[in-house]
């Protein structure tokens, strides 16, 4: 295959990345926890751990889980927000020969049942904000082990008690709950697994190359959210493929701890791989954002360090690009602004790029490939438009409906083959063989079109999916349940463009209960779905538009919306 974009590489990017430098994740995170000991693995809260923390913690959490008896390859799934816990318990599950299974905190009863059930997890460590959640489903699932986690459990004695009191006494933001014990089910703290793992030894697991790492989420190219299956091998290798993008211009911060801020959730394959992974290999520290949302807080927080790396989506660079306090921090260190998740807005790169001086460089992948298969030169100062060049070890086809690749300048599918492509969705042969191909390339479901120099610009999706703030939304999914209210005959849900959030969930609506209001389907809605997937806007209709066999034709509806 001709790869043109292998001439337009930075200097000192090479054409293919060391992918093979450790067998496994574990490898790599415990030559990390070595190499960088002494250094500061994360700040939170004011509060800050070093890597040998967090080696001595994970191996103590991996001991005591180890003790309960799950056999290797047992799922573990992680509910919580940006949290010290968080990374202990990704390096332990790991260690411990497990498999990561990260689970959104804000989703619903309904939707953490599918995923708990879907993955056969027998473990879940989730923080007691969103117990009662799991909660309303756990005997619907084959969780036997709930490990509980509090706010304040790793910022320290005095600061961890004060934080915990205001989380739970002052701000009220722990509803009440009562998890079941019956069945042999254990609950225990999270702090309690700690100290009583202490006095044990982690069993070495030999974990290799095929090994699964992380079941991560994903509704795919297509339909229900199926568990992307990414091995060992995978993850290793993006994050080789990275440092190989990223390290010419990370080098030019020098000897000193390159400090990234970690704003995007770690649920999340963007911030799980660059964030947690990549940036335990370099021996960055991270700076953990448990709310990004809080706009003030962040900048607060941003304030207080000298920041050298800021992965975000959209709606976060033009939030902050607009903040006046945020405005007047430091940003003499900033090298690497990187947007992902969904598109960069020129308009918002533009103002970071006034802002801070450091151009903000959009990339593209998705869960399937760990995530990372293009990105735009880092050195870079102008907008692209683009989602730039296949990175390292990566190759990139754009093919028509037949599999064959189109001309130059031609708009296709953009397929993916590399060493990050997932192996495949789990427990879901025929979900994977829709994806990939005979000769080796993943399927994107994306509509691109790739110049003579080997940029990518998206003109469209082939798939209904819609992106809200980075997060896919599938409209099969919004539709099963909102068809399940009473009161509904029929619906369909489009994307429509939205300033804050990039697109927006628009639900269509014919009645089947003339008294059916729009309040009654944002209730249903409120009750079945985390906050981004809930229509924005609901418009009811006395028909919708088919085709000539009965289908709902989304594209007129999302003509006209």
């Amino acid at each position: 295959m001709h790869n043109p974009w292998l001439q337009h590489y930075p200097p000192g990017v090479p054409a293919a990345a060391r992918i093979d430098a450790y067998r496994s994740l574990t490898e790599l995170l415990e030559a990390a926890f070595q190499r960088h000991a002494s250094r500061d693995a994360l700040a939170c809260m004011d509060s800050r751990m070093s890597f040998r923390d967090v080696d001595e913690m994970s191996q103590s959490l991996g001991a005591w889980l180890q003790s309960l008896g799950m056999e290797r390859g047992a799922r573990v799934a992680v509910m919580m927000p940006n949290l010290p816990q968080y990374l202990v318990a990704i390096a332990a599950i790991l260690r411990a020969g497990y498999v990561v299974v990260n689970v959104n905190p804000l989703y619903t009863a309904r939707e953490l049942e599918h995923q708990l059930t879907d993955s056969g997890a027998e473990a879940v460590i989730v923080l007691e904000n969103f117990a009662h959640t799991l909660e309303e489903c756990i005997d619907r699932t084959p969780v036997r082990h709930v490990v509980l986690a509090a706010m304040g459990d790793l910022l320290g004695f005095w600061r961890g008690r004060l934080v915990n009191f205001a989380v739970r006494h002052v701000r009220r933001m722990v509803p009440e709950f009562k998890l079941p014990l019956d069945g042999g089910r254990t609950v225990t703290p999270f702090s309690d697994a700690l100290t009583d793992g202490m006095r044990l030894s982690l069993r070495r697991v030999d974990v290799g190359p095929d090994d699964v790492a992380f079941l991560q989420y994903t509704g795919g190219t297509t339909g229900v959210s199926k568990g992307a299956t990414l091995l060992h091998r995978n993850v290793v290798a993006n994050i080789m493929q990275c440092e190989a993008w990223f390290k010419p211009m990370l080098d030019r911060v020098g000897d000193q701890q390159l400090t990234i801020v970690c704003a995007l959730p770690l649920y999340h394959i963007f911030a799980l791989t660059i964030c947690a992974l990549m940036g335990a290999h370099f021996g960055a520290m991270n700076l953990l954002i448990p709310n990004p949302r809080d706009i003030p807080g962040l900048v607060r927080t941003l304030a207080k360090y000298r920041i050298n790396m800021f992965p975000a989506v959209n709606t976060l660079f033009n939030a902050l690009a607009n903040d006046a306090d945020f405005a007047r921090l430091d940003f003499s260190g900033l090298v690497v602004s990187n947007g992902g998740g969904m598109a960069v807005q020129q308009a918002t790169a533009e103002r970071w790029l006034k802002v801070t001086g450091c151009p903000v460089v959009e990339g593209y992948g998705l869960s399937e490939t760990s995530p990372v298969a293009t990105s735009n030169r880092l050195d870079l100062q102008e907008f692209t438009g683009t989602i730039g060049l296949p990175i390292p070890s990566t190759e990139i086809a754009i093919r028509d409906d037949n599999g064959r690749d189109v001309p130059m300048g031609t708009a296709g599918e953009i397929c993916i083959r590399g060493p990050q492509v997932m192996a495949g969705y789990w427990q879901r042969d025929d979900e994977t063989a829709k994806v990939m191909t005979d000769d080796g390339f993943f399927k994107s479901g994306d509509v691109g079109v790739m110049d003579e120099r080997g940029y990518i610009r998206i003109v469209d999706r082939k798939k209904d999916m819609i992106l809200v703030s980075g997060f896919n939304v599938y409209p099969n999914e919004i539709e099963q349940v909102v068809n399940l209210h009473p009161g509904v005959l029929e619906c369909a849900a489009v994307g429509v463009a939205d300033e804050r959030a990039g697109e927006a969930v628009k639900l269509f609506v014919v009645k089947n209960d003339p008294t059916l209001a729009e309040e009654d389907i944002a209730n249903w809605c409120r009750d079945n779905f985390t906050a981004y997937k809930r229509p924005k806007y609901i418009e009811f209709r006395d028909e919708l538009p088919k085709s000539n066999v009965g289908k709902i034709l989304r594209r007129e509806l999302r003509s006209h919306a």
